[in-house]
C-alpha cells in the first residue's frame, strides 16, 4: 500500500501474514524539526542550535530519535495494519543519525501472528542512501473489521520565530 494516497484501508488480522511487508516515506524539513521540539519538550541543542550542534559528535543538527519512531507509529496506523489498530509494544535501536533533508523510508513486516489479534511487525527505517537508521520490532492489536475511510485534513500550522 501506498502512503500518499487520500483513502486509508486497513488491513485486518485474517488478511495478515507472516512475511507480508508495507513502506510509509517521510522527509525530515526544518519545520517539522522544529514543531517535533514544540510538541514534545525535548529542546535538546543538539536538535536546535547550529553552533552547540557543530561542536557535538555529530558536527551538525540532528533529528529527535523518537521523531524516526513516530514514523513507525503513522506507518502502523496508517498502512499496516492501519485505522483501528492497537499499539502495545515497541523497542527501537538507534543505529546512526537523522538529519535535515534525510528522507526516511519505514519498512513494517509481519513477524508472527498471536491469539487475540496480536501482531508482532519487524521495523527497518533507512535514509535515502538505504542506511539503516531505526531498527526494532512492534507489537500491535491488529483490527479484525474492514475499514475504509478519507485521511483527515489536517490544520495548516505556521511557526513564529
Amino acid at each position: 500500500m501506498s502512503d500518499t494516497l487520500d483513502t486509508l484501508e486497513n488491513i485486518t488480522y485474517s488478511e495478515l501474514n507472516e512475511g507480508d511487508s508495507a513502506t510509509f516515506t517521510r522527509t525530515l524539513t526544518e519545520d517539522e524539526l522544529v514543531l517535533f521540539a514544540a510538541v514534545s519538550g525535548d529542546v535538546n541543542p543538539v536538535h536546535l542550535d547550529s553552533e552547540f550542534a557543530a561542536e557535538s559528535m555529530f558536527k551538525e543538527r540532528i533529528a529527535h530519535g523518537m521523531w524516526s519512531g513516530s514514523l513507525i507509529s503513522a506507518a502502523l496506523a496508517t498502512v499496516m495494519p492501519g485505522p483501528g489498530t492497537i499499539y502495545l509494544e515497541q523497542s527501537l535501536a538507534f543505529k546512526r543519525p537523522v538529519k535535515l533533508d534525510d528522507t526516511l523510508t519505514v519498512t513494517l513486516t509481519v513477524l508472527a501472528k498471536e491469539p487475540k489479534n496480536r501482531v508482532v511487525f519487524g521495523c527497518d527505517v533507512r535514509n535515502q542512501n538505504d542506511q539503516q537508521v531505526v531498527s526494532g520490532e512492534a507489537k500491535v492489536i491488529a483490527p479484525t473489521e474492514k475499514i475504509s475511510l478519507q485521511k483527515p485534513r489536517l490544520p495548516k500550522i505556521t511557526i513564529e520565530g
